[in-house]
C-alpha cells in the first residue's frame, strides 16, 4: 500500500466540523480519481469496511475504534468552470463556499445560496443538502461514481438518481461519488452575484454559530414546521450536556463548547427528540449521519 496516501490509527476528530470522532483503523485522503479507485479496490480485496467522508459536517463519529478504511475526499478538489456555457465540473471534495464564490466570479447564477454551507460537492449530493428549497440537485446534469463492489466507474444521469428532501439514492447504494457535472445560468451580473453571495454569507454568520464547532443543522424540518421553532418552543436553547450545547443563536445547531464527547452530543440529540415527541407528537429526524453508533443512518 502506498504509505503516502494511507495512515493507520488516525484520530478523526480533526476531520469533523464538530471536532469529535474516534480512531480510524486505516485512513486516506486521495488527491485524485486514480488514488480514490486504488483505495476502493484495496478495501475490497482486503475485505475492509469502507466509509467515505467529505468535509465532516453533518457527521457524528463515535469516540471508538472505527474498523476498516475511512476515505476523506477533501483533497479531490479540481473545479472547472466554463463561463460561456455555464457547465461546471467539480470533484467530490470541492467545498461548497469555494464553488459558490467561483460561480459568482464567473458570472454564473444559481449557486449564491451555497456560500455558507461547510460541506463538499460530493457530500451535498449524497445528503441532498441545501437551504430552503434550493439544492445542487436542481443544477445537476450527471454524477461520476465508482461502484464499491465491482470497482466499475459509471456516469449517472440526473434522471437515474432519486432526490428527496435531504435524501438521495446514494444513501442506499454501493456507489461512491467521484465528481459531478452541473449547469448554472451564464451571463449574470458579476457585481450583483458577488454582492448577493457576500450578503448570504453575512446573514448566515449573523444568525448561525458559524465561529464554533457544529454540524450545521442537526434535524430535518418536519412537514409544515421548523425544527428550530419546535426546539425553541420547548425552551431548550442553551441546554447543555457535558461540553455539548444547543446554540442560543440558532436552536437547530448543537455546538461543541469545550471538550464535548460524542456521547454528550448523541445524548443531546436524543433528549431533543424525546421532548419534542412527548410534547408535540412529532419525531425529529436527524440530518446528521452517524458512524459507530447503533443508529439507522
Amino acid at each position: 500500500m502506498n504509505k503516502k496516501i494511507f495512515t493507520e490509527n488516525c484520530n478523526l476528530s480533526s476531520y469533523t466540523t464538530i471536532k469529535v470522532g474516534g480512531v480510524a483503523e486505516y485512513f486516506a485522503e486521495p488527491r485524485n480519481t486514480d488514488e480514490f479507485s486504488f483505495l476502493v479496490k484495496w478495501a475490497n480485496l482486503n475485505k475492509q469496511r469502507l466509509q467515505i467522508i467529505g468535509a465532516g459536517s453533518n457527521l457524528l463519529i463515535n469516540n471508538i475504534f472505527i474498523k476498516g478504511l475511512v476515505i476523506c475526499t477533501k483533497k479531490m478538489k479540481t473545479l472547472t468552470i466554463n463561463p460561456y456555457s455555464g457547465i461546471v465540473e467539480a470533484e467530490a471534495g470541492v467545498m461548497l463556499p469555494t464553488l459558490s464564490n467561483s460561480l459568482a466570479k464567473n458570472g454564473l447564477q444559481g449557486g449564491e445560496w451555497a456560500v455558507g454551507i461547510p460541506g463538499t460537492v460530493g457530500g451535498a449530493i449524497y445528503m441532498n443538502a441545501g437551504t430552503g428549497n434550493l439544492s445542487l440537485a436542481k443544477n445537476l446534469i450527471s454524477v461520476k461514481v465508482i461502484n464499491n463492489k465491482t470497482h466499475e466507474k459509471v456516469e449517472l444521469e440526473k434522471k437515474d438518481i432519486d432526490f428527496e428532501y435531504r435524501f438521495s439514492s446514494f444513501q442506499s447504494s454501493n456507489l461512491a461519488i467521484i465528481s459531478a457535472k452541473l449547469h448554472f445560468e451564464p451571463n449574470g451580473n458579476l457585481e450583483q452575484l458577488i454582492q448577493t453571495t457576500k450578503n448570504n454569507l453575512k446573514l448566515k454568520t449573523e444568525t448561525q454559530p458559524y465561529h464554533l464547532p457544529s454540524f450545521g443543522s442537526v434535524f430535518k424540518n418536519p412537514e409544515n414546521n421548523y425544527a428550530a421553532k419546535l426546539i425553541d418552543d420547548m425552551g431548550l436553547k442553551g441546554f447543555k450536556i457535558g461540553g455539548a450545547e444547543i446554540s442560543t443563536m440558532h436552536s437547530n445547531f448543537i455546538i461543541n463548547n469545550s471538550a464535548a464527547s460524542s456521547r454528550d452530543i448523541y445524548e443531546l440529540i436524543t433528549i431533543i427528540q424525546q421532548k419534542i415527541l412527548q410534547n408535540k407528537g412529532i419525531y425529529l429526524q436527524p440530518e446528521v449521519r452517524m458512524i459507530g453508533f447503533d443508529y439507522p443512518n
